[in-house]
């Protein structure tokens, strides 16, 4: 029944998303009249492995697609690549993604170093790498790299939400940070500090990892010695869940702060303890299958009806984002029609006005411009009570 339900309402949607009839045909490589060939690279291995949930969840959204009759008629072969999160790696599995299977594009390949990495390449081949899932501002350079978009809360543009919300609500505080020793963690690093501005001073620690440690365990050391009262997690989910947990093995009763792609419950809050987890707050832009208020709403019920029937052994709580990633991606290879040269395909990807998600929060929605690739500026302030994370204010940012 569920799947009756799910398969009605795509093809529903797919006939009223249709190309207008008798529009010309125009293909780039990778799309014929019955198949649109994309790809992207995960980290299926290697230190944040926990992200292929991303290709998962993808791909088993696509699968749905194609069961409900595709894309304008069309069936969708996505090819997921292992990158172990390594720049080198990520080089050499989109080279094969472009050269050796004619993709159309690249699209939700994930992490700041891998997507910087390949961003210069795919432009020069004029490839799409489209809403792909890094919050570096360096990927937001239409100029320089105009066959290229982001699907990530941009580094500038998050971290200030965390530091106007501290400025307002805990205006003494002495901070510290531990942050990743990359694009990621520098990039927030810096977004943070520029955020509080003249109140920069309330850093008082910084300390760096790089991804290869086994722990962090002398960091947070050196952090409490600092003396602060709020930890600012410019990390990955590993990190951010040691981190945490460490910092409650010792004691130190801190305000953790943590960037939105590191504040999942059972990726993150779950291994570091829920109750050293307890208070730790973040930004929401996305709704969450642990919060009642959203029981009956009609988004979440499609996206649990998917879960059960589509990816039945992913975890409901971690898997929003990546559905959210695919829905996005249909619906620009929807727009595109019949149209699906790689020019237009980048057009339809660069030009998305107020586009309301199923799964973001109400009031959040997507806008894309030719000169401004970047989805959205606005969140949700939300604190975990040891159970769930709570919403705090209303929709703030730009």
């Amino acid at each position: 029944m569920i799947r009756t339900v799910i398969l009605a309402a795509l093809s529903l949607s797919v006939v009223g998303l249709a190309p207008v009839a008798g529009a010309d045909k125009r293909y780039g490589p990778g799309a014929t009249d019955t198949e649109i060939k994309i790809g992207q690279t995960v980290p299926y291995s290697g230190p944040i492995s926990s992200l292929s949930r991303f290709g998962r969840i993808e791909t088993a959204y696509f699968r749905m697609i194609n069961a409900a009759g595709g894309i304008n008629g069309r069936r969708v072969t996505l090819v997921s690549l292992d990158d172990a999160f390594a720049p080198p790696k990520a080089v050499e599995q989109t080279r094969r993604l472009v050269e050796g299977e004619g993709v159309l594009a690249i699209v939700g390949s994930i992490g700041t170093p891998t997507n910087l990495a390949v961003a210069k390449y795919l432009n020069s081949k004029q490839v799409p790498q489209i809403l792909i899932l890094a919050s570096t501002p360096k990927l937001n350079d239409p100029d320089n790299l105009p066959w290229t978009t982001t699907f990530m809360m941009p580094q500038p543009v998050e971290t200030r939400i965390y530091a106007e919300y501290l400025l307002r609500t805990k205006p003494d505080a002495k901070i510290a940070v531990i942050y990743q020793n990359d694009d990621l963690g520098k990039g927030n690093l810096e977004g943070f500090k520029a955020a509080l501005g003249s109140s920069a001073s309330m850093i008082v620690s910084e300390a760096a990892y790089d991804i290869t440690d086994p722990t962090i365990d002398s960091q947070i050391l050196a952090l409490k010695a600092s003396g602060a009262d709020t930890l600012f997690h410019a990390s990955n989910a590993r990190f951010a869940a040691q981190a945490i947990r460490k910092a409650h093995e010792l004691g130190w009763k801190v305000q953790h702060v943590l960037l939105s792609g590191v504040s999942g419950i059972s990726a993150v809050l779950t291994p570091a303890g829920l109750s050293a987890s307890t208070g730790a707050v973040t930004s929401f832009w996305l709704k969450s299958p642990e919060d009642p208020v959203w029981d009956a709403d009609e988004g979440m019920k499609a996206y649990s009806a998917f879960m059960k029937e589509w990816a039945p052994n992913e975890s409901l709580d971690d898997a929003v984002f990546p559905y959210a990633t695919a829905q996005i991606i249909v619906e620009v290879l929807r727009k595109c029609g019949d149209d699906l040269s790689r020019e237009n395909l980048i057009k339809q990807a660069t030009n998305v006005s107020e586009f309301q998600l199923s799964m973001f929060l109400p009031g959040v929605t997507i806008n894309i411009t030719p000169h401004q690739r970047i989805g959205w500026r606005k969140a949700r302030m939300a604190r975990f009570d040891g159970t769930r994370w709570v919403l705090l204010d209303d929709v703030i940012g730009d």
